[in-house]
């Protein structure tokens, strides 16, 4: 069908132009018969380029009308796979904190009671120790030997 309209258009134009510019010779002088069919060949050709070049234009015209649409359904799909996409996240965290959880109660159940580390009290006996024994220093006496014998103290006697 747009073929058939293309060529309507382009015949339509062609005469227009053909026309015009006969009428614009008229006026100079008589045209022959040569100049008329060239005429005619020059509008013809002019006229499928201005025919082509209108289907251009109207197609230009006609783009941004498909180009939003074509937006609107990318963008309809993007929406539609990041929904996808959350739900699938969503399930995702859902099954880990489950598994958290059940693996939480698992060590609960299953582990022993905790021991206490603290030791028990120590019982201070009330019974006092016997004192030790008091032993005396040998008085220091002029001994002829030059060496002299080791005094024992308390603390080595204990």
């Amino acid at each position: 069908m747009a073929n058939k309209t293309a060529k309507t258009k382009h015949k339509s134009l062609a005469s227009d132009i053909a026309s015009s510019i006969q009428t614009k010779l008229s006026e100079a002088g008589e045209a022959t018969k040569k100049m008329k069919k060239s005429i005619e060949k020059s509008a013809d050709k002019l006229a499928k380029k201005l025919a082509k070049l209108m289907q251009k234009a109207e197609k230009k015209v006609a783009k941004p009308v498909k180009s939003s649409e074509k937006k609107l359904k990318k963008e309809a799909s993007k929406a539609k796979k990041n929904a996808q996409k959350a739900e699938k996240n969503a399930k995702r965290t859902a099954k880990k904190a489950v598994a958290l959880v059940s693996e939480a109660v698992d060590t609960a159940t299953k582990a022993p009671a905790p021991k206490t580390t603290s030791r028990p009290a120590r019982t201070q006996s009330t019974a006092a120790k016997p004192a030790a024994p008091k032993t005396t220093r040998p008085a220091a006496a002029k001994a002829t030997n030059p060496v002299a014998a080791p005094v024992a103290t308390p603390e080595e006697n204990a």
